[in-house]
């Protein structure tokens, strides 16, 4: 179980709100009763008649051509065995969340009460027409197989068996460029394997088929090394047998230029490590304990490359690298099967992707300042978006040359734009800002710690290791929800009461009454406010004491705010606050301003606010995009409201050239390129998607993010406070244990942007 995780969190995870991780969205609208005779009888009998005379029609009229079936009879369920078929769904549904969210493919999770594998066959084959394409998963060997083999032979979609091609498939990118760096020659490299499962046999294959020598390589298994004396071998480890007079993992790794573990943890010694070759390469991949831990193995053997299943260390082999891009681009293809030569593609295309220079938004993901290939960075992360574009069209072409593509890809230009479109650039927004927090966590002061909710947050922040929680709030409440709820964790961090701290209480009552003294502020009544948790919260902001302040869950916004505006204040130069929303879309993150703050912007403040939220865009390497709304489009009505929006756009022309902006503009028309490009195609943001949105007025914003929030159409993460010296950012009431988690990831991000500028 992750270190990260408890088991309570977990379970609640999966079970609260609709349970399970997935669900079916219709595509087409179903609103009206001529929607519905459309979709259904009569009208669905046309497409019906349509297939019947041209079944290839299927993959024009329906889901087939994007459906995939995540298929496991629960014999071999990630490290927990033979546990069954029922309780293997919910990793089938944790494999199609993957499948959607890295490369949009749709899922139908299908659990087989079946260990016979003739029959496990049979069942598949029979309702193999409603898929576009079989992932295989969780079978144990050697049934997986011969299941694999018998259904990639009969049937005309692709089918793989993940646990097999997927760590074989990423490990090989990684052995490629380990090679690469430490300038040894593939066929002269000896290979030692501890483990002969589903995968490692995969990976020894995959490993040939790149040029490694049958006789240069080893394989152990937990009876020890697979020799041609022993009696006891499948067929497949078999192929593996060679002559030798070594029997332990300690005599076959004595001198070998590459380990790969695919067993079980801590069963590498230091000693063995010692004893490889000069400059070794070490895949340490059982989960979730390697067979040697990263720390203990660097420290012995400073020539080492080393890579493990964990993302807490460099060179992180995750399946996710690979199955949701060779699905997306057998599909696209519609590629009979999934063949030796798109699996090597793969591996070329994940290889040579590593050795590419590494786009700006993945340093900032990581915290880095200059990620290259090396020693530690032999594999893409997960999070970068050039996955997508660069290993499914590698597929889709390898899919073609091979001759098992039905349907051929003419503009590859077009092909990688639509590859890009389908989850946008920004798609992993709030995944990348956690990723970054993770990597410099920052102080994050709660002021409202004595509720469940913001201590469920700090935990979990905590737990994820993106923010160091500083809790205030009364110290026994405090306490007493800690042990209630078993917010493991939290008992070591720091707590303060405001009320209790006396000599602190005073140094931040003298700091604020200096600050506003000058604004009807006596020295009696600062030490009052500081008794007051988001005062206190705020000064400790303001003193340094804490990087990051975030509240407003039991507090109305305009008091807070207050107490926000009367401490921390606005940035040098800036007249003019704002609160914006992060709407996380399909189409990415659009951001949303003035949500919380100004009633009635003049021209000048929609300017002010609009080069906020672009200074905010720029800061996490987005290029600000920005539409002005009105209910008036390019001046087809007068009046205050359209004349305002746009003379704010031709100053922003004026002034700011380098950003994209028009207005003023309906919402329909900012939102639907196409649309835009039909009616005005004069506008700046036509091929210029919008990503901000200001509004003239706050009700008119404030209404925009709460309909689409509550209709589903977007999860609102926010408001973020814009125009402020320090990070600090406030909640509304009521919002989730998530909504908190993600400002407090949003809030560690924007101290650490602010450190760097400085």
């Amino acid at each position: 179980m992750s270190k990260v995780l408890n088991k309570k969190d977990i379970l609640d995870y999966h079970s609260q709100g609709r349970p399970g991780k997935i669900e079916v969205i219709p595509s087409k609208p179903s609103n009206s009763q001529r929607d519905l005779a459309t979709a259904y009888s009569p009208g669905v009998a046309e497409p019906c008649k349509e297939i019947a005379k041209n079944p290839d029609d299927a993959y024009k009229y329906t889901a087939k051509g994007n459906l995939v079936a995540v298929i496991s009879n629960g014999t071999a369920v990630l490290g927990l065995g033979d546990i069954g078929p029922l309780a293997s769904k919910p990793v089938m549904e944790g494999k199609g969340l993957l499948f959607k969210i890295f490369s949009d493919i749709d899922v139908f999770d299908i659990e087989m009460d079946t260990k016979d594998p003739e029959k496990f066959v049979e069942a598949v084959k029979i309702m193999s027409p409603t898929f576009g394409g079989i992932n295989l998963e969780d079978i144990s060997a050697p049934d997986c197989f011969y299941i694999e083999k018998r259904l990639r032979d009969e049937l005309d979609i692709p089918v793989m068996h993940d646990d097999q091609h997927g760590t074989a498939i990423i490990s090989g990118a990684a052995l490629i460029n380990a090679l690469h760096v430490v300038k040894k020659k593939v066929n002269k490299v000896k290979v030692v394997f501890n483990g002969a499962g589903a995968s490692a046999i995969s990976c020894a294959k995959l490993y040939l088929s790149l040029g490694v020598k049958k006789e240069n390589l080893t394989m152990l298994d937990s009876k020890g090394v697979i020799s041609i004396d022993r009696t006891d071998l499948t067929e497949e480890k078999t192929f593996f047998a060679r002559k030798t007079r070594r029997k332990t993992l300690e005599e076959a790794i004595d001198g070998a230029d590459v380990f790969v573990g695919l067993s079980r943890g801590n069963i590498l010694t230091q000693d063995m490590i010692r004893s490889m070759a000069k400059k070794p390469i070490v895949f340490a991949l059982a989960n979730p304990d390697p067979e040697i831990a990263y720390n203990k193995a660097v420290s012995v053997r400073k020539d080492l490359i080393m890579a493990t299943g964990r993302s807490d260390h460099p060179n992180q082999v995750n399946n996710v690298l690979g199955f949701p891009f060779i699905f997306r681009g057998a599909l696209d293809v519609r590629a009979k099967s999934i063949n030796e030569e798109m699996k090597l593609a793969a591996v070329h295309a994940l290889a040579a992707l590593a050795r590419e220079p590494v786009p700006e938004i993945v340093n900032i993901a990581y915290n880095q300042r200059n990620l290259q290939f090396g020693p530690n960075y032999i594999i893409p992360k997960p999070f970068d978006p050039r996955l997508i574009y660069t290993i499914a069209p590698a597929v889709a072409k390898a899919a073609m040359e091979s001759g098992v593509a039905q349907n051929p890809i003419d503009n590859w230009d077009d092909y990688r734009e639509g590859l890009i479109n389908r989850l946008g650039r920004d798609d992993k927004f709030i995944r990348l800002a956690i990723e970054r927090a993770r990597a410099n966590p920052k102080r994050v002061v709660l002021p409202e710690a004595d509720t469940f909710k913001v201590l469920k947050a700090a935990q979990i922040a905590l737990d994820e290791g993106i923010a160091i929680p500083i809790l205030l709030g009364k110290r026994k409440t405090i306490e007493q929800i800690i042990k209630e709820y078993q917010l493991t964790g939290l008992e070591d961090c720091t707590i303060i009461d405001p009320k209790e701290e006396g000599p602190i209480n005073d140094k931040y009552a003298e700091a604020f009454w200096l600050h506003r003294k000058r604004r009807g502020v006596t020295r009696v009544d600062a030490k009052k406010m500081m008794r007051e948790r988001n005062f206190f919260g705020s000064m400790m902001l303001r003193e340094g004491d804490a990087d990051v302040f975030i509240s407003g869950t039991t507090r109305k916004y305009p008091e807070v705010a207050k107490n926000v505006f009367q401490t921390i204040g606005t940035a040098p130069g800036v007249s003019k606050a704002a609160g914006m929303y992060i709407m996380l879309t399909k189409r990415g993150p659009l951001f949303f301003s003035d949500t919380t703050i100004n009633v009635n912007p003049t021209v000048e403040d929609l300017v002010e606010i609009t080069v906020h939220t672009s200074k905010i865009l720029r800061r996490i390497n987005l290029k600000p995009k920005v539409a002005l709304l009105s209910f008036s489009n390019f001046g087809s009505h007068e009046g205050d409201v359209p004349r305002k929006m746009r003379d704010a756009a031709n100053i922003l022309r004026r002034d700011y050239p380098e950003i994209v902006v028009d207005g003023e503009m309906q919402a329909n028309f900012a939102i639907n390129n196409d649309l835009l490009k039909e009616n005005f195609p004069f506008s700046d943001l036509v091929g210029n998607r919008p990503n901000i949105f200001i509004f003239p007025s706050l009700a008119s914003g404030n209404i925009a993010y709460k309909l689409l929030q509550e209709f589903g159409a977007a999860e609102a993460v926010g408001p973020i406070l814009l125009g402020l010296n320090k990070p600090a950012h406030i909640l509304q009431m009521g919002c989730s244990v998530r909504e908190i988690v993600n400002m407090i990831a949003i809030g560690v991000v924007d101290a650490q942007t602010r450190e760097n500028d400085s």
